[in-house]
C-alpha cells in the first residue's frame, strides 16, 4: 500500500470532521476515506452501511464521464446515483454499499467529496442575488461543514424517529428520505406533470407521505395518506423544520456578496450540470 499525503481536506469547516488520509490505491487511482454524516446508525444489520462511519471513494475517471452523458440514465434521473456507486470502493470480497439505500444527506456527502477530490475544492456556479436578482458567477468552496446525526432512532439500526406534532399533539414516527425515495418522488412528479395540466404539484404532501411511518400507532399507508391531506399547515411546517434541522448531511448554505448591489446574502450551493462537468473557468 502506498502512503501519500491528503490532497484535500473535505468538510474542513466542521470540527467533527474525521481526517481523510489516502488509504491505498486501485491501480493508479488514489482511494480516500470520508465520513458518513449518519455514522451508519440508520441502516439495518443486513445493509453494508450498517454502523459504517467512514467509506472509501476514488476520484472520477474518464469512464465516469461517459456516465454523465448517458441519455438512458439522464431520462431515468439516476446519473448521479450511478456515478457515486461507481466511485465507491470496497476491498475484494467485501459487500459494497448500495447508494440507493443511503439517506439523502449521506449521498450529498459522497457527492461533495467525489467532486472535490476529482476537480478540486473550488466550484464556479451562477447564482441569482436575492436582493436585486442579478445573475453572476461565484466561486464556492466545497470544504463544507458536516451535519452529524444528533438524534437517536427508536431502535438501533432503524431509520425511524419520534416526533409530536405541536398543534394536533399527534405522535408520529418518521424517517429520513433515501436516495431511492428521492428518485421515485422525482419520477412521479414528472409523470404527473406530463399527464395533467395542473398548475400546482403535490410535492409537500408526497414527501410527507414518504416520510411518515405511523401516526398515533397507525401504520396503514392509505390512512397515513388521508391524514397528510388534512394535516394542519402549522403541524406540517413544524415537522418539516424539525426534520430538516436534524437531517444528517452537509451544510450547503454559503454567503455571497453581489457584484451589482454589494449586498451579502446566504444562498444554497447550486448543483448545476457543471458540478460534475466543470467549465474552463474551473481549476482542475
Amino acid at each position: 500500500m502506498v502512503e501519500q499525503t491528503p490532497r484535500t481536506q473535505l468538510f474542513g469547516a466542521s470540527e467533527t470532521v474525521i481526517p481523510n488520509p489516502i488509504q491505498g490505491i486501485i491501480g493508479d487511482v488514489p482511494v480516500e476515506s470520508i465520513p458518513l454524516p449518519s455514522r451508519g446508525k440508520l441502516y439495518p444489520p443486513t445493509s453494508a452501511a450498517h454502523n459504517v462511519e467512514t467509506v472509501e471513494i476514488r476520484p472520477m475517471t474518464a469512464h465516469d464521464e461517459d456516465i454523465l452523458t448517458s441519455p438512458a440514465l439522464q431520462k431515468r434521473g439516476t446519473v448521479v446515483t450511478e456515478l457515486l456507486q461507481g466511485c465507491l470502493y470496497a476491498d475484494p470480497g467485501v459487500k459494497k454499499i448500495n447508494v440507493r439505500e443511503l439517506v439523502s444527506g449521506d449521498r450529498d456527502a459522497l457527492m461533495i467529496a467525489i467532486r472535490s477530490i476529482s476537480y478540486g475544492s473550488d466550484y464556479n456556479a451562477e447564482t441569482h442575488c436575492p436582493q436585486c436578482d442579478n445573475k453572476e458567477k461565484h466561486v464556492f468552496s466545497l470544504k463544507l461543514p458536516m451535519k452529524r446525526l444528533e438524534i437517536d432512532p427508536i431502535a438501533p439500526g432503524l431509520n425511524a424517529f419520534p416526533y409530536t406534532l405541536p398543534i394536533s399533539k399527534r405522535n408520529v414516527i418518521f424517517r429520513f428520505l433515501t436516495v431511492a425515495d428521492e428518485e421515485e418522488i422525482m419520477l412521479t412528479q414528472e409523470r404527473m406533470k406530463k399527464s395533467t395540466n395542473r398548475q400546482t404539484n403535490n410535492l409537500v404532501t408526497t414527501r410527507l407521505q414518504y416520510s411518515l411511518l405511523s401516526v398515533d400507532g397507525v401504520d396503514d399507508k392509505n390512512k397515513i395518506a388521508q391524514f397528510v391531506k388534512t394535516m394542519l399547515a402549522g403541524d406540517s411546517l413544524a415537522f418539516r423544520r424539525y426534520a430538516d434541522k436534524h437531517t444528517p448531511g452537509v451544510q450547503m448554505k454559503q454567503k455571497i456578496v453581489c457584484g451589482a448591489c454589494s449586498e451579502e446574502s446566504e444562498v444554497i450551493l447550486p448543483l448545476t450540470s457543471e458540478f460534475f462537468y466543470p467549465t474552463n473557468d474551473d481549476e482542475v
